[in-house]
């Protein structure tokens, strides 16, 4: 629909003063804690590998000889924080719009709010406990009843499914997942478990709490470190409240060389699934090489989370202008 009643937000008033609300108490609750709020480009030079998420590229034209230059607009702030960690900053926070392709529903639009942070020096346990404290200052009055859990992403498996995902053989995993719309006469292990953990096991999790998930896969590691008591899984959670994904966060992944490899895996894995490659953003790697200090990082869905505080159904209550009327 084009014209029309469209041109007017889909957010009410009243949200919208409640989201300027949040924000300013986002704010205000790292201020408290002498967190620096940093600022970094939309448009970077290289998108993330993560075969789960889709770049948006944009082509710019150039005043100098030769093609347009090829940028694309930021899926996190994660890489540019990194550089700014690696040179010294500190902890460091950001509220930011990112932008993600192949990706609508009830809880997503293309283009979101995220509220991203790193913390030096800081345990997995303290960032947790650092996100569920934001996460009750955001919800307000509604957090009050919430009890908070926290559990392996094996026990969640196990509790919900009652399979093991780091010994059960992918057939187990595969026959799980097939009513779900697994396809492929060789089904990948970890498509398996991303299925079954994004239609079964998450939609179960935070029922009246906030339930945190840690320990996922160590082929689910992304940009976290493998757990040095068992390198089968990865030093990474997720965060769940009423079923609805709102924060992931790392241990943060160090080595550069390491980071190579991964992207190289990825790349790898996006061929085999007929997506786009692209080459790895060579300046993160550099900042690595110089030295990341040793840090943990979480980025937390902010309309989402705006969502769960005023009870919207849909994302599209939450924000101005979601993609549909831009």
């Amino acid at each position: 629909m084009s014209g029309g009643e469209d041109w007017r937000p889909s957010a009410s008033r009243a949200v919208l003063t409640r989201r300027a609300a949040l924000l300013a108490r986002t704010r205000e609750f790292f201020a408290a804690r002498e967190v620096l709020e940093v600022d970094t480009p939309l448009l970077v030079n290289a998108p993330v590998s993560d075969v789960h998420i889709h770049s948006a590229r944009v082509q710019l034209a150039s005043a100098e000889p030769g093609a347009p230059r090829a940028l694309f607009l930021h899926s996190s702030p994660e890489y540019a924080m990194k550089r700014l960690l690696a040179d010294g900053s500190g902890d460091i926070y950001q509220v930011c719009h990112v932008v993600r392709g192949a990706e609508s529903g009830r809880h997503h639009n293309p283009e979101f709010t995220l509220i991203e942070w790193y913390r030096v020096g800081c345990s997995l346990a303290r960032l947790m406990d650092e996100v569920e404290a934001l996460v009750r200052v955001l919800l307000g009055a509604g957090a009050a009843a919430r009890t908070s859990e926290r559990l392996s992403y094996r026990e969640a498996f196990v509790r919900e499914l009652g399979l093991d995902p780091l010994t059960a053989p992918t057939a187990a995993l595969a026959q799980a997942a097939q009513p779900l719309g697994l396809s492929g006469a060789e089904p990948d292990r970890d498509e398996c478990l991303e299925l079954l953990m994004g239609a079964l096991v998450g939609p179960r999790l935070g029922r009246g709490r906030l339930t945190f998930v840690r320990g996922y896969p160590a082929s689910q590691a992304v940009l976290a470190r493998l757990d040095p008591s068992d390198p089968r899984t990865a030093e990474r959670f997720e965060l769940y409240c009423d079923g609805v994904e709102l924060a992931n966060g790392f241990h943060e992944l160090a080595a550069a060389e390491e980071l190579r490899q991964r992207f190289a895996r990825d790349n790898a894995q996006r061929l085999r699934r007929a997506l786009p490659v692209s080459a790895p953003d060579e300046r993160l790697l550099a900042a690595l090489a110089f030295g990341l200090p040793d840090c943990a990082g979480v980025a937390l869905g902010f309309d989402r989370t705006l969502m769960l505080a005023v009870g919207a159904a849909h994302i599209e209550e939450v924000l101005a202008f979601p993609t549909a009327r831009a």
